[in-house]
């Protein structure tokens, strides 16, 4: 079986048990947008690994339904 994951960073709510926030819905948006087995992660992310050594490959700009604005997408090399 092979899995999309998806990497971003943000501040997120924890109400109820349930964890809730910008975050979680950026997070799900990129997901939705990551080809079975890929792993995409947003600039922010991109920004806070820098100097990792982890490659990535430009996903282009898009935009993610209900976010705004307009996010730059990478993939795991």
């Amino acid at each position: 079986m092979l899995r999309s994951e998806r990497g971003f960073t943000g501040e997120v709510e924890l109400a109820e048990g349930a964890v809730r926030g910008i975050a979680v819905h950026t997070g799900a948006r990129i997901a939705s947008r990551a080809e079975p087995g890929e792993v995409l992660v947003s600039g922010t992310v991109k920004d806070l690994i820098a100097g990792s050594g982890i490659e990535l490959s430009d996903r282009g700009t898009q935009e993610l339904k209900g976010i705004p604005g307009d996010w730059k997408l990478y993939a795991g090399a």
